[in-house]
């Protein structure tokens, strides 16, 4: 398969790559100034006493947020346990493999110790599985569901695509391995162009926006 008089293979970890990773940079560094710059009111309200300082209080909300709050339900300690287990599959997949941590040694010479091909292929099983899992319950759950846009979905496409069609190159499943190879980097590619722009940003915002709920809870007082 050609793509312009190249290989597929070679557009993908060429113009195709290239072209999403600017895209990625630009756009992520375009909502963080975005964000960052819109107008900040003042609070002019008194703190409360013997709060913390900003930046503890600003760990503190981070922190706070990383697990169940009290008084929820199992299905939320599902969702939240659930979000880890694909979140750390994630990271144990794109800094675990080998292959992974050659390309990102390319890009910023930095090198670490990797993991076993099997312990990367059960990870990448498992954060399947537990994607899965979260769009099952976000299509069954009414609450879920009534929320959920084509936002949500798409966020979920473009983040189980390389999960799928790396799992496929790794076992030569399918197709030929050069081709199989450049789909994985297609869909990689594809979910660089997607995340500044969807909700794969809260990868992200998130520490900002806990942060700050978090001085503001802790400036008034708030105990949660």
């Amino acid at each position: 398969m050609t793509v312009m008089g190249m290989s597929l293979l070679d557009f993908a970890r060429g113009p195709a790559i290239n072209t999403a990773m600017a895209v990625f940079v630009l756009g992520v560094l375009w909502r963080l100034v975005s964000l960052l710059g819109l107008p900040r009111s003042v609070d002019r309200s008194r703190p409360k006493a013997g709060v913390p300082s900003a930046p503890m209080a600003a760990l503190a909300g981070i922190w706070r947020h990383m697990g169940t709050p009290r008084g929820f339900g199992p299905m939320s300690m599902f969702q939240v346990f659930n979000g880890w287990i694909f979140h750390v599959g994630l990271a144990v997949i794109v800094f675990g493999f080998a292959q992974h941590m050659l390309f990102l040694k390319g890009l910023f010479g930095l090198s670490w110790p990797v993991l076993p091909t099997s312990v990367i292929t059960l990870a990448a099983y498992v954060t399947l599985a537990s994607l899965v899992a979260a769009l099952v319950r976000r299509m069954t759950h009414p609450v879920l569901r009534l929320l959920s846009t084509g936002n949500d979905y798409v966020s979920w496409l473009v983040t189980v695509l390389p999960v799928v069609t790396g799992l496929l190159a790794v076992s030569h499943l399918g197709a030929r391995y050069e081709t199989l190879l450049a789909l994985h980097i297609l869909s990689i590619a594809l979910l660089l162009v997607w995340f500044p722009f969807g909700k794969l940003m809260h990868a992200f915002l998130v520490f900002i926006t806990r942060a700050e709920t978090g001085m503001t809870y802790a400036r008034r007082g708030v105990k949660t």
